[in-house]
Order: C-alpha cells, then sequence, then structure tokens
C-alpha cells in the first residue's frame, strides 16, 4: 500500500472516529486544530490497527508521539513496510 492509499485511509478512520469533523489535514496540529487529546488519540488508534491490521506498542500510544496527522500517517507506513 503506498502513501496516498494510507492517507486516505487514515482521512476515512479519523472521521468515523471523531464525525464532528468535516475534513482532516494531514499536516495540522492534531492538538491544536483538532482538539485530539490521549483518550481520542487511542480511539483512533484503535480503529487504525482494526483497518490496516497492524498493532502499536504502548510506546506508540503517547500522544506526544504525534504532532500531526501526517505523523501517524508515518507509523502505519512503517508498520505496513
Amino acid at each position: 500500500m503506498d502513501r496516498p492509499q494510507i492517507n486516505e485511509k487514515l482521512e476515512e478512520v479519523i472521521l468515523d472516529v471523531m464525525p464532528e469533523l468535516d475534513k482532516v489535514d494531514l499536516s495540522a496540529s492534531i492538538t491544536n486544530t483538532y482538539g485530539v487529546n490521549s483518550v481520542s488519540l487511542i480511539r483512533i488508534i484503535l480503529a487504525v490497527e482494526n483497518k490496516f491490521d497492524v498493532s502499536f506498542t504502548d510506546y506508540e500510544l503517547a500522544l506526544s508521539s504525534y504532532d500531526t496527522f501526517g505523523d501517524l500517517a508515518a507509523t502505519v507506513a512503517e508498520k505496513l513496510a
């Protein structure tokens, strides 16, 4: 799966978990722009694990690991490589 496909599927997952969003900018700050907190990030990561059939370590669940959803997409791409 290439990066544009990962980005597209990730956007779908984010919009499923956070239906209040109209669209997702993968380069925007997840905390400042979207108000993501540690609980909502874990909800997103659980959905990502199901959608992409990957697993995240406890360390990778930390909000401080991701400034943008693009960072999350990069982690997914590494896991799928």
